[in-house]
């Protein structure tokens, strides 16, 4: 019997479909017009920690839901340090809110690159970002990314609670969760997320 072929995209390509039960993978003309895209916040007032990444990549813009690109390892870290109690896949991102979770962007268009984003679009997100918070009230804001933040905010940074938070509630920075940020790997990164549930475990509400 001959196997069933995954089924053609518009322009003839073929979709990929994952073996994991996971969402279909984006071809490459689907990443390609993914460019500029929205990924629409997961947000609700009075969340326990607000997750903030830099700005959506081209995988997550073309699938419509945060830290989607196979690789990245913010769902491992998250279910790792106790946040959840498995792994999400990214097509569940919504139900984090019935956790107290929501995520974020400082720059809200979908680019291939952070790079790509000028350090002005950083600091309008950045501002942004204040009124975000001062209208949904996060217990706390985890920022994903130590030089966006420094960027966005012209502040001095580190990783872990700062000592002077620049928006309305404390602010926590985690390192970059992308797999290509190779300078801290899976368990490293798990143990500092661990480190952030442990400041939410103590802060409003």
């Amino acid at each position: 019997m001959r196997a069933q072929q995954p089924p053609r995209t518009d322009d003839g390509e073929r979709r990929v479909e994952p073996s994991n039960g996971q969402p279909p993978r984006p071809t490459k003309q689907e990443l390609v017009e993914a460019a500029g895209r929205i990924v629409p916040d997961v947000i609700a007032m009075d969340l326990r920690v607000l997750f903030c990444g830099i700005n959506p990549g081209l995988y997550s813009g073309a699938v419509g839901h945060h830290f989607a690109r196979p690789g990245n390892r913010f769902w491992k870290a998250l279910a790792g340090a106790g946040f959840t109690d498995e792994i999400f896949s990214p097509d569940e991102d919504r139900a984090l809110l019935s956790l107290g979770i929501g995520i974020t962007n400082i720059v809200a268009r979908t680019t291939a690159r952070a790079d790509e984003l000028s350090r002005e679009e950083l600091q309008a997100g950045a501002k942004r970002l204040r009124a975000t918070v001062k209208r949904y009230r996060p217990g706390v804001l985890a920022v994903l990314g130590i030089g966006a933040y420094a960027s966005a905010f012209g502040q001095r940074a580190k990783i872990g609670l700062q000592a002077e938070s620049p928006v309305a509630c404390p602010v926590f920075v985690l390192p970059n969760p992308s797999g290509l940020q190779a300078q801290y790997q899976l368990p490293e990164l798990t143990e500092i997320f661990a480190e952030l549930h442990r400041v939410v475990g103590t802060a409003r509400p």
